[in-house]
């Protein structure tokens, strides 16, 4: 058994931020991380690198898990704003968690980001022209690193912290307990045990079902968070390039006249590439989308969609959501493609359609029909959806738009936290996505910042 003063549970943004903290504060605390994946150069996807041409169902998912979490490999979109990504300013107020959030942005830059643009959505065009056929732009500085810069970025954080912070990859956490003197001790699928003073849980959204059992354990207070159900769509770059080239990333919201539901735009990846994902054995949809020219597709994709929330006395909101994914998985063996004009329609995409197809898919998937997986309220959404984006984005609504399926964003339950994200267990802390309190890189970040900062200044900070 080793003894550490703190021990930080996941190497995603949350945590990788709180390890640059308390590297980069001087204090005397001895830090140890642990993730489920691997290091920066070993996440390779056999997607990416050709082994395959499908979803092999790796444990861990290079994608999902490793150094940097979900977001290393993703398009490295940092959003800064309160409008959406979480709800962290309802712990620290709005100033602080923008500050949080643009000292994330100067730290990225301080190791390359700065080469990356930084876009806004103030007084854009599209704003406009939103609003003006009943869409709302969210506003958002963005700052679009491009996954091969986000990989190159990541691998600097992670140099600059190696000698001060003990790392483990390859380990789960199977178990976590309260001993003498209020430590916890924790023991990895190893064998290995560890004790620590200060525990940070930033397990990260594929790590939600862990940070609840732990919560769940201690009787920590969880409230019921929502999930968002959709589709990824796949069309020509220059349908959208007026609105892309002017804000990168458009948070688009629109009201359904026919449920009076709100469907959103997310992730946008212009000139990117669309992605399989697996989150705990389920097999969803993802975007990315690179910095290099030399990457670029000729296709945007971004994701649409519709949020769900239950009452009593259904409380587990990812269930409902992993059983539409899983659906979708016994459907299609992975990831549904289907193009627009055929679920108008009514018929389920076949081969033969898609190799007629003007808009040449970027991921290999089963044709197929998502009408017999996405609820018709969400599929009526998202359908109404793309209708009201061709009035700003004409050919939005083209039969080859290309519609893949399931796209699925899990919560974890948000849990009770002060505002120093400490849960009512003192020196058990509770950030990042998995704690449902942020669900964005750049507030994801911001609250692993917050927490180190407060923990190195407990152990002796001198600047």
């Amino acid at each position: 058994m080793k003894e550490y003063d703190i021990i930080i549970v996941g190497a995603g943004a949350s945590g990788v931020f709180a390890s640059y903290e308390l590297t980069k504060l001087q204090n005397s605390a001895s830090v140890l991380m642990i993730d489920k994946g691997t290091t920066v150069s070993k996440r390779i996807c056999p997607i990416s690198s050709g082994a395959v041409e499908t979803c092999i169902k790796c444990d861990p998912c290079n994608i999902m898990n490793g150094y940097g979490g979900a977001g290393t490999l993703s398009d490295g979109k940092y959003n800064i704003t309160t409008q959406f990504g979480g709800d962290l300013h309802k712990y620290v107020g709005e100033e602080t968690a923008l500050e949080l959030m643009e000292y994330v942005d100067k730290v990225l830059c301080g190791f390359g980001g700065a080469e990356a643009k930084l876009y806004s959505t103030l007084n854009a065009k599209v704003k406009a022209l939103a609003l003006e056929n009943g869409m709302q732009l969210l506003d958002a500085k963005v700052r679009h690193l491009g996954t091969d810069r986000n990989l190159r970025i990541l691998q600097k954080v992670f140099d600059y912290t190696k000698d001060r912070i003990d790392t483990l990859f390859n380990r789960t956490v199977t178990s976590v307990e309260q001993v003498e003197n209020g430590k916890f001790e924790i023991k990895t699928n190893r064998g290995e045990v560890f004790r620590c003073k200060d525990l940070l849980l930033a397990a990260g959204r594929s790590g939600s079902k862990w940070i609840s059992g732990v919560c769940e354990k201690f009787g920590i207070a969880m409230k019921s968070n929502r999930v968002d159900i959709g589709v990824r769509v796949e069309l020509p770059a220059e349908i959208f390039r007026h609105i892309t080239d002017e804000v990168y990333e458009s948070k688009i919201v629109y009201k359904t006249d026919k449920y009076g539901d709100m469907v959103r735009t997310f992730c946008m990846n212009p000139y990117g590439k669309v992605v399989a994902e697996n989150t705990n054995g389920i097999i969803t949809v993802n975007g990315h989308s690179y910095a290099d020219p030399a990457l670029h597709t000729a296709n945007t994709n971004f994701a649409l969609l519709v949020s769900s929330s239950f009452t009593e006395p259904f409380k587990n909101s990812n269930d409902y959501a992993e059983s539409i994914a899983r659906l979708s998985n016994m459907l299609g063996g992975g990831v549904l493609l289907q193009r627009f004009g055929d679920l108008i329609k009514g018929r389920r995409s076949t081969k033969e359609r898609m190799h007629k197809s003007s808009t040449v898919p970027t991921l290999k998937a089963t044709p197929g029909d998502l009408s017999l997986v996405i609820p018709k309220r969400q599929l009526d959404d998202i359908i109404e959806m793309i209708y009201a984006l061709d009035r700003i984005a004409k050919g939005t609504a083209n039969e080859d738009t290309l519609l893949y399926g399931v796209e699925v964003k899990f919560y974890n339950s948000e849990v009770a936290v002060d505002s120093n994200l400490e849960t009512s267990i003192p020196n058990l802390y509770a950030l990042g996505d998995g704690s449902g309190v942020t669900h964005s890189l750049s507030q994801a970040s911001a609250s692993g910042v917050l927490v180190g900062r407060k923990l190195a200044g407990e152990y002796g900070v001198n600047e």
